[in-house]
């Protein structure tokens, strides 16, 4: 069923575009299956089981991280991932490059964006990002933006200019300085955006969604041309990544499609 599986989606996806194969909650044995198959990319969200398959699985393995990390969980994620795509507080991003520093790495990063309707997701919301990444860059003079362009959700304060990353927070969100610039995270490679759609069966809905996170890629990639590496667009998962492909998608994250429901 798994190579089944995986040749009927590899089948429709366009040259370019990264199939990471969301393994979590599925036993080694399915793992190896899709391997034997030619599949090297493998995603997981939580970090003990991202830990252990990680030592099981052959080296060649790219493992991606997509969960949610929590600071004292890093030593079982970054000796291991070749992307963390769940980058959603700059807290995070401080203590991911912190811990680079430490053992001399840089890590590669998506920031998680928030664009759907759901508030009990995670990630940045477009102004939060654009924020963050002119920061990074604040050597380079360009314009943050207000990330409006990108369809700024009902209710949220506009952006300000000034000294703080993170504007129109959530309850609970920590207010950041601006730092250096440049070197500000010099043990991190922000490498794109990872985001979803909001768990609807509206088809327009969803397309809606990632239109406007394309766009805040576009925006970020057009406005920071110093960020090299900034060429990831991670969205579309098993249900709906036919959709994120019609918008751009550079990685699709599939798991029941190929492995079946999970395993718990």
């Amino acid at each position: 069923m798994i190579s089944d599986n995986l040749e009927n989606i590899l089948s429709e996806l366009p040259s370019g575009v990264k199939l990471v194969a969301v393994s979590k909650f599925h036993p080694l044995e399915a793992l190896l299956e899709a391997y034997a198959m030619g599949q090297r990319a493998f995603g997981e969200n939580r970090p003990q089981e991202f830990a252990a398959k990680a030592v099981q699985m052959p080296q060649d393995v790219e493992w991606h991280f997509i969960g949610h990390l929590q600071t004292n969980k890093l030593k079982l994620v970054l000796p291991y991932a070749s992307l963390v795509e769940s980058i959603d507080t700059v807290h995070l991003l401080e203590a991911v490059n912190e811990w680079g520093a430490r053992h001399e790495k840089v890590i590669n990063v998506l920031l998680e964006v928030h664009i759907g309707a759901e508030e009990t997701k995670q990630g940045f919301t477009p102004e939060e990002v654009l924020e963050l990444l002119s920061s990074v860059n604040i050597r380079s003079g360009l314009t943050p933006g207000t990330g409006k362009e990108f369809g700024e959700r009902p209710g949220r304060e506009s952006i300000q200019t000034g000294t703080c990353k993170e504007f129109g927070e959530r309850p609970g969100r920590e207010s950041i300085q601006t730092g250096t610039g440049a070197d500000r995270y010099p043990n991190v490679n922000f490498c794109g955006l990872m985001g979803m759609a909001s768990h609807v069966d509206d088809e327009e809905a969803v397309s809606s969604d990632f239109a406007r996170i394309k766009a805040l890629f576009d925006g970020c990639r057009a406005r920071f041309p110093q960020l090299r590496d900034f060429n990831t667009l991670s969205i579309g998962m098993s249900d709906d990544w036919r959709i994120a492909l019609r918008h751009g998608s550079t990685e699709v994250r599939i798991g029941t499609a190929i492995f079946g429901h999970r395993q718990y």
